[in-house]
Order: C-alpha cells, then sequence, then structure tokens
C-alpha cells in the first residue's frame, strides 16, 4: 500500500484486507458535525499526563488526546480544534525532537479532528476509519445547532482509512484500531497500545452521560454493544483514555456501561408502552446516576428526549424485522 506522504523511518504500517483509501464520493445523507467550537484557546493550557513508559494524555480544549513518543517519532491520537494545534505541538516538542508523524482520528467530532488541517499541511500521515473519510470530506451539520459545515480541506482527510481494522507498529509499539459500529457516531474506533496495556476509547467512553450523534449513525445500543466488545478483551491494570474526563480503567467502563443499560432498558420499556416523549422525560430514567454522570451541564430533557427518539427509532426497526 502506498503510504501518502510518508518519508520518516518507521516499522511496518500493516492494515487488515479491508483496508483502504476511498475515493471522496459524497455519503448517501450530509453528516452532522461536532459541536458549536467554545471560547478561544488563548488562555489553555495543554496538561500532560502519563500513562506508561513513551505514552502521554494530554488534556486541553477538545478531546482528550493519545500520544507516543519514542525512536520513530511522535504519533497523536486526535487533536482537538484547529486553534489548539500549536499548543499540541509545544507539548509534543516538550517530550519528541521530531515532529508528529501520524494523527489517528477516533471519529469524527471538530473536536477531535479540528488540527486534521494543521498537521496534515506539515506531512503528518492522518489515518482513521472509511467513513471519516466520506464524512468529513462532505458537507456536515452542526447536531446541537443545524448550522451547515462545509466539507474540510483537502489537507484535513485521512490519507489510509480502512473498514474493520488495522494495525501500526511505531516506537517498538503496535497500536491496533477496531471499528465500533453505530456506537457514538458509524466512524468509531478504538485504538488499543496492545504492549503497554493501554487504550484510547474515543468518546465511546466519557466522563459523563454519552453524546449519541444519530445524525451520524450513532445508537445508545450501538454504544452499549461496544462496551460490551471491549469489556472482555482488557484487564483490571488497563488504562483507558476516554475522548472526555479523567484517566478511565476496566471498572469504571463496566460501571458507565451498566448505568446505559438501566437507562436504555427503562427508556425502551416505556416507548414500547407508548409513553410520549414527555412522559419519558418526567419520569427521569436517568436521576440516580445525574450527581455521578451529569454534571452541571447536564439537560435532562434533552439528553432524554434524545434517548426517547433513539429507542422509538430502535423499536421500530425490530418491528420491520419481524414483520
Amino acid at each position: 500500500m502506498r503510504l501518502a506522504g510518508l518519508a520518516i523511518g518507521l516499522t511496518v504500517v500493516t492494515l487488515s484486507a479491508s483496508a483502504q483509501q476511498p475515493a471522496t464520493t459524497s455519503p448517501p445523507a450530509p453528516a452532522a458535525a461536532p459541536a458549536a467550537m467554545p471560547a478561544a484557546a488563548e488562555d489553555v493550557k495543554i496538561e500532560t499526563i502519563p500513562v506508561a513508559p513513551g505514552i502521554y494524555m494530554l488534556k486541553g480544549r477538545g478531546g482528550n488526546i493519545g500520544l507516543t513518543v519514542g525512536v520513530d517519532g511522535a504519533a497523536i491520537i486526535d487533536d482537538q480544534f484547529a486553534d489548539m494545534a500549536p499548543k499540541i505541538r509545544a507539548a509534543v516538542a516538550m517530550l519528541s525532537d521530531q515532529p508528529v508523524h501520524f494523527v489517528i482520528n477516533t471519529h469524527l467530532h471538530g473536536d477531535h479532528t479540528g488540527g486534521n488541517d494543521s498537521f496534515g499541511k506539515t506531512g503528518a500521515v492522518i489515518i482513521a476509519h472509511e467513513n471519516v473519510r466520506k464524512r468529513l470530506g462532505s458537507p456536515q451539520v452542526n447536531p446541537t445547532t443545524n448550522a451547515p459545515i462545509e466539507p474540510r480541506a483537502r489537507e484535513a482527510l485521512p490519507v489510509i482509512t480502512f473498514a474493520d481494522s488495522a494495525s501500526l507498529h511505531f516506537n517498538d509499539e503496535d497500536l491496533e484500531f477496531t471499528h465500533l459500529p453505530n456506537a457514538h457516531t458509524e466512524t468509531d474506533i478504538i485504538v488499543r497500545f496492545r504492549k503497554a496495556n493501554v487504550l484510547h476509547m474515543g468518546d465511546c467512553f466519557t466522563g459523563g452521560f454519552p453524546f449519541i450523534d444519530g445524525n451520524t449513525g450513532g445508537t445508545l445500543d450501538g454504544l452499549i454493544r461496544a462496551h460490551e466488545t471491549v469489556l472482555p478483551t482488557i484487564d483490571d491494570n488497563t488504562k483507558i483514555i476516554r475522548g472526555h474526563g479523567p484517566l478511565g480503567n476496566k471498572a469504571e467502563l463496566q460501571a458507565y456501561h451498566d448505568m446505559l443499560v438501566v437507562v436504555r432498558d427503562r427508556v425502551a420499556k416505556m416507548v414500547k408502552a407508548g409513553k410520549s416523549q414527555e412522559d419519558v422525560v418526567k419520569a427521569r430514567p436517568t436521576k440516580e446516576f445525574e450527581e455521578k454522570y451529569g454534571g452541571g451541564s447536564f439537560n435532562a430533557e434533552q439528553w432524554i428526549g434524545r434517548a426517547y427518539v433513539d429507542q422509538k427509532i430502535a423499536l421500530e426497526k425490530r418491528k420491520k424485522k419481524s414483520a
């Protein structure tokens, strides 16, 4: 396979048989985009948190970044908002005398892919699930404001994509990429550092109630299945970089999964019983979990309303299947 823009000394990049570099054809429907960009980054400081030898979590403004540095150079997992790129480079430069060679996107949202343009222009090879390239290369609609967003620049698009799984052998580590279908979005992957027992889960695991982006194929059932795919593959020593929030572990992921199962089942039961969205919101199926997962910005009406729509669509699909 041709690795576009790759001119560095490193070990082999291995992609699965389904890997490909798709054309920039538009998907059947417009894509959703990330939430609106928060205030400017002037006063934001990048916090560098050691995770394992040569592996770090960078916290700033946007999604948490995974960073590997070593003999082959530097690679990052996600790159936050566009205006954070200089600060990300500065944080990397404190740990490596080489530039960022690879950017891996866990999914399409702009608080995780905003820096793609900057890093792509300076020669970083962007890797992501094939749906990230399709979505970023087509018109988008912001899922919170419904504002249209133009397709991203050519430099921001992943140049290496895959359908199911892929591997990158870099810094004497095996980075394994696995697609989690229809979870937070239809574009989600997890990145596993096999030797170090570290996992970056993007927004499939966060510190609060998840945002399910139904406009880009995300489903609550799919997110729960994603957790059920991941949990048997990790152990009590696995360190998990969440998309947002503190460093996590298996017990915390299990608790997160269990909470979502309880809430999903409550909502699904009411939907099946013919309850209205207003009825479900009033029933407050999230109530005992809100202190732990809600935070100060939790909007129960909005989150439960989305869960109601999600489960109503799921019920209609099951009815059609059984008909």
